[in-house]
């Protein structure tokens, strides 16, 4: 009885996929299943918990469960919970600006550098302003690169020049200039309080301040960067999480083709 019950459920699981109204997923289509990790600064115990209960519900979401607490020092208490959300998004509806180029591999750019330029292609990289962080610039840059992606430094026609971090935006713009850079690409790993981005608009502005904007492209990544940010900042393309070297080269030679750059 048991097994027949189970199959009648399992049998009567909601399995539509209305793309107008999705829902999260967790065991079966339109559960509305979250998982959710939060601190509450109040002491570890029983009220610790219904107060993550009560909070999960004005979040909107019904049958909320406290799967873990633990205290991590007196008078703060970190939970992982669940819950189903009863709110939708209209999946159909959503636009997102995205780079628009397609991303070929160390061969094909070369190849592709080779047939357009018939010379190197100087990209000049650096995490400028106060920001002290290398990994993103060096991902890109460096040769070895990143999760088996090459870096610049390893494209037979491209001049990698890796600049480090905290690179003033004056001395950035000074050493593309002397390099005779084709691309500048800056990083930016810290982001509170914006920092990043009033630092990657004091970028642009000093470029157009000195009528350089439209001589070299201009190109920013990080964690929280999005090309929509950056269209907003007055950079020609942004790269965020799960882009790689050879998304940003392929970019910036597609771009240089287009603008009839030589």
């Amino acid at each position: 009885m048991s097994e027949g019950l189970y199959s009648m459920e399992a049998k009567d699981f909601d399995k539509t996929l209305d793309l107008t109204k999705v829902k999260p997923y967790g065991d079966t289509m339109n559960d509305g299943k979250v998982q959710l990790s939060f601190t509450l600064p109040v002491p570890c115990g029983a009220e610790a918990v219904e107060a993550a209960k009560q909070l999960i519900r004005k979040m909107g979401m019904e049958n909320p469960q406290v799967v873990f607490y633990k205290e991590l020092t007196p008078g703060f208490t970190f939970f992982n919970c669940y819950g189903s959300c009863s709110q939708t998004v209209d999946y159909q509806g959503i636009y997102v600006p995205k780079v628009e180029s397609s991303t070929m591999d160390m061969y094909e750019t070369d190849a592709y550098i080779k047939e357009h330029f018939g010379r190197k292609i100087v990209v000049v990289g650096a995490s400028t302003g106060t920001d002290a962080h290398t990994v993103g610039i060096d991902a890109i840059m460096n040769m070895k690169g990143y999760a088996g992606h090459y870096g610049l430094e390893r494209y037979e026609m491209v001049e990698a020049y890796n600049l480090g971090s905290q690179v003033p935006n004056e001395e950035f713009i000074a050493k593309g200039l002397e390099l005779h850079a084709d691309a500048l690409i800056v990083s930016q790993t810290v982001t509170q309080k914006d920092v990043h981005i009033h630092n990657l608009v004091n970028l642009v502005e000093l470029m157009e301040a000195e009528g350089l904007r439209d001589r070299m492209i201009l190109v920013c990544g990080g964690a929280r960067i999005t090309h929509e940010l950056a269209k907003e900042l007055g950079y020609d393309a942004g790269f965020g999480m799960n882009t790689f070297a050879d998304d940003v080269i392929s970019f910036i030679v597609q771009e240089m083709v287009k603008r009839g750059m030589k």
